[in-house]
């Protein structure tokens, strides 16, 4: 894979959207209605609902930097906040340490850290003991007969977008299967130590019981935006504190998928918003050496949804510096990701203000499916 940005938000939005060009305007410290829509956009505005769950969801936490700046890319930009994914904020913010916690939490240059007041907590949609579910039938029936007397409220903008989130939100309380996709603490002991007691397993628990829900999309973000970002002690952090517990989490969702009989149907993508530089480098005297960015080359994964296995597609030169055979850009992952999803090539996104935009601007990669 292959873009022409080195900087955390320029790659991000190309990678996200899946477009090697930078929307006019683009401001690299916030996200702007004019950006490019995420593909998860795309496909929450494109994809039909599979029964009452939401269409796209995002996890366990927004792209945010330490300096708490949001990362632009991940919302819908000129679709409109509507066509943002639902984002499952079950991590809170910490700009100081990075990883998979509880047990893998470490900050790059200090090594293995303590994040006491962190906690995954996915928003529980349950009901109280003492609210049954008739009883929660008659507060909404209440609430319908106030809503009909307030017919001013019906010209408000903001009213028809509230509606639609207070239906969805009834909707899952009411359905026992939904409500379970949420619900980590029923999981046994055996599956959350096949996966990993910390966030990165239970984010890919929960993202395989959405899928098996029916959300059609599911974007994890595995640590906050510089949890990769590996300039100083790359080997030894990416040994010690990054690799272990993502071979384990996904190998656990490969798996998890396959026995469920989910996996052929199930596209698995994990990449980065860049590579790293094929020259490893010290940022500062006597600090142990890194790689710095580098959105020329970098490695894309994918597997399950009638992935042809086994194989590596394109080729970079001989210091993994500069492609060299078959590259791929954003716009062929997306394509690849669109075509998975079972969007028609003739299909065009909207805009706001209704200007239509192709949905496909390259081909799938050529042999992955």
């Amino acid at each position: 894979m292959t873009h022409p940005f080195n900087e955390h938000s320029e790659g991000h939005m190309v990678m996200l959207s899946g477009r090697s060009d930078l929307p006019p305007g683009f401001n690299l410290n916030k996200p702007k209605e004019s950006d490019w829509p995420s593909m998860a956009a795309i496909a929450k505005q494109l994809v039909k609902p599979r029964g009452i769950m939401p269409s796209v969801l995002a996890l366990p936490e927004r792209l945010v930097h330490r300096t708490g700046r949001v990362i632009p890319g991940q919302f819908g930009g000129r679709m409109g906040e509507r066509f943002s994914p639902w984002f499952l904020d079950a991590s809170t913010f910490n700009s100081k340490s990075y990883g998979a916690y509880p047990e893998y939490t470490f900050h790059h240059e200090n090594g293995p850290q303590k994040r006491s007041n962190d906690n995954f907590t996915i928003p529980q949609l349950s009901l109280s003991e003492e609210l049954s579910r008739a009883r929660l039938r008659r507060r909404v029936e209440v609430l319908e007969s106030i809503n009909s007397q307030q017919q001013a409220l019906q010209r408000a903008g903001k009213v028809k977008e509230f509606r639609r989130y207070h239906d969805l939100a009834l909707g899952l309380l009411g359905d026992p299967r939904t409500r379970n996709a949420f619900d980590l603490s029923g999981a046994d002991s055996a599956t959350l130590e096949r996966y990993g007691q910390n966030s990165f397993g239970w984010s890919l628990l929960t993202a395989r019981k959405l899928v098996e829900a029916g959300v059609n999309l599911v974007q994890v973000n595995l640590g906050n935006n510089e949890t990769w970002d590996t300039h100083v002690k790359a080997f030894h952090n990416l040994e010690k504190y990054l690799f272990p517990p993502m071979d384990r989490a996904v190998s656990a969702l490969l798996d998890d998928l396959s026995e469920r009989g989910l996996l052929d149907d199930t596209l698995v993508v994990m990449a980065g918003e860049f590579g790293r530089t094929p020259k490893i480098f010290s940022i500062g005297k006597g600090k142990p050496p890194g790689r710095d960015h580098w959105g020329a080359v970098q490695t894309v994964w994918f597997a399950g949804g009638g992935v042809r296995g086994g194989q590596v597609i394109g080729s970079s030169d001989a210091d993994g510096g500069q492609p060299k055979d078959n590259p791929q850009k954003p716009e062929n992952m997306a394509a690849t990701i669109f075509e998975a999803l079972g969007v028609p090539r003739d299909l065009h996104w909207q805009e706001l203000r209704g200007r239509p935009h192709p949905v496909y601007s390259a081909e799938p990669i050529p042999g992955l499916l």
